[in-house]
């Protein structure tokens, strides 16, 4: 069974920075399509932010672009999603998900809050 564990979530000032950590448990990241999705107060759904495939390329949504990082650890079978010059708008709940069908699993979601 494949668990995700998300760690590095909390409050901070706009303008700040955050690094949120995924860790995998199980097979080698490196097979899967690692993503982090948010899922912002009041909105039923989640919204890809970014995302790396098993080839290494990363892909990002338009309002993080140049803001945000994703990378991998294989070692550490450990994806992070480093958030710089971070908005109040980018204030939700990050899921980690893993892809690589049929399989499609997400963590419980770490809390982002960006406020003054």
């Amino acid at each position: 069974q494949v668990q995700l564990v998300e760690s590095g979530g909390g409050l901070v000032q706009p303008g700040g920075s955050l690094e949120l950590s995924c860790a995998k448990s199980g097979s080698t990241i490196s097979i899967y399509v690692m993503g982090w999705y948010r899922q912002a107060p009041g909105m039923q759904q989640r919204e890809l932010v970014a995302s790396i495939t098993s080839g290494g390329t990363t892909n990002y949504a338009d309002s993080v672009k140049g803001r945000f990082t994703m990378s991998r650890d294989n070692a550490k079978n450990t994806v992070y999603l480093q958030m710089s010059a971070l908005k109040p708008e980018d204030t939700a709940v990050y899921y980690c998900n893993a892809r690589r069908s049929p399989l499609n699993a997400w963590g419980q979601g770490t809390q982002v809050t960006v406020s003054s």
